[in-house]
């Protein structure tokens, strides 16, 4: 119960920080978004999409696009950028759309957080037959040692991410594939601290726990041969992306 607890907690946090979100976190790459819906060409629902980082990029590519989020905060930033996409509150358990009324359901940095028993059916439920289920993850690569040292210093292995095992599907999908996607994020001073400032571990902190992990960010921003003296840093990441097909459901 305590586990589960902490999970709602950290869920729950990202409305206190829906601004900085939208600012700090990156967006997902063409290669990854071209991946995802490939063959598809009809109604594509945004599930968990936050402030939007991947529905813009479903905009752009000229779907359909539905989006659904529980933090009302975080749909509040996405509306404004995006004001004719139909954003409601739900969750991956609670789908507020009706029966095979999409082509494709994405799920961006946000499938670790649903319970996979109820959402898979879920899921299944609003997805036309053949219909594609695309889940997403921007990783920061931490082959490179500034960039393990930057998640050391922001907890990150202290946050619920349940993101270091393969994501659970199953039936009534079928195989579920995978495409891995290398990029860079440029960004200064201001936007790696943002970034540590939209983890669900440092808004859930206290304000003195908070200051310290700013104050190490500047330190190695500072020192680190990597990045001593630089204005603007080339952050690493790989994209996991995961990809299965709707089969027929059972009676």
């Amino acid at each position: 119960m305590r586990e589960r607890n902490e999970h709602d907690l950290h869920a729950r946090s990202f409305d206190q920080a829906a601004d900085v979100y939208e600012a700090a976190r990156p967006a997902y790459p063409a290669e990854a978004v071209s991946w995802l819906l490939e063959g598809v060409t009809g109604r594509v629902l945004d599930l968990g999409a936050g402030t939007g980082k991947l529905t813009r990029a479903l905009v752009e590519r000229g779907h359909e696009v539905a989006a659904v989020d529980p933090s009302a905060a975080m749909l509040r930033v996405l509306r404004e950028a995006l004001p004719g996409v139909d954003a409601q509150l739900g969750s991956g358990e609670r789908i507020p759309f009706g029966d095979q009324s999409v082509d494709a359901v994405v799920c961006a940095q946000a499938w670790h957080w649903v319970d996979p028993a109820s959402a898979v059916p879920e899921v299944a439920r609003v997805l036309r037959p053949g219909g594609t289920l695309g889940l997403v993850w921007n990783f920061r690569d931490e082959s490179v040692d500034w960039v393990r040292e930057l998640g050391q210093l922001m907890h990150t292995e202290e946050a619920y991410l349940g993101d270091d095992v393969p994501p659970v599907v199953g039936a009534p999908f079928g195989e579920l594939e995978r495409h891995d996607v290398r990029w860079v994020q440029p960004l200064n001073l201001d936007g790696l601290l943002d970034l540590a400032r939209s983890r669900s571990y440092f808004i859930t902190k206290d304000a003195d726990t908070q200051a310290a992990v700013i104050a190490s960010l500047r330190r190695l921003a500072a020192e680190h041969p990597a990045l001593a003296g630089r204005d603007v840093f080339e952050l690493p990441y790989v994209t996991e992306c995961y990809r299965a097909r709707r089969g027929a459901l059972r009676e």
